[in-house]
């Protein structure tokens, strides 16, 4: 079904499709797509990094990742590239084109 197209009957209809139809019509859905990354970052590099890294944001195509101390930060850039490619096979469409590791600020 597209976008602005009624069912034959009329009636309701899934939410899922129509809303695929919606964000595809207005150029958005590969961006929700990409918002993935960001539930995704955890589980993709595991327990150990996740303590010391939080996914926070995605912006044109980049995840933006806060790190804790700038030793986490030499190593994760050396990482890079693997993680990016874990992350995108887990995401399967609309993949990322990079990450971008900051040191987060101290509140």
């Amino acid at each position: 079904m597209t976008y602005g197209e009624r069912s034959p009957d009329k009636g309701l209809q899934p939410i899922g499709p129509v809303l695929h139809a919606v964000l595809t019509h207005h150029g958005i859905l590969e961006r929700v797509e990409q918002l993935r990354a960001l539930d995704l970052w955890s589980e993709t590099v595991g327990d150990i990094v996740s303590t010391a890294t939080r996914a926070r944001a995605v912006d044109n195509g980049a995840l933006i990742v806060e790190v804790k101390s700038s030793a986490w930060l030499m190593e994760l850039n050396m990482m890079k590239g693997e993680l990016l490619e874990q992350l995108n096979d887990r995401m399967g469409s609309n993949p990322l084109d990079k990450i971008v590791f900051v040191l987060a600020e101290i509140a």
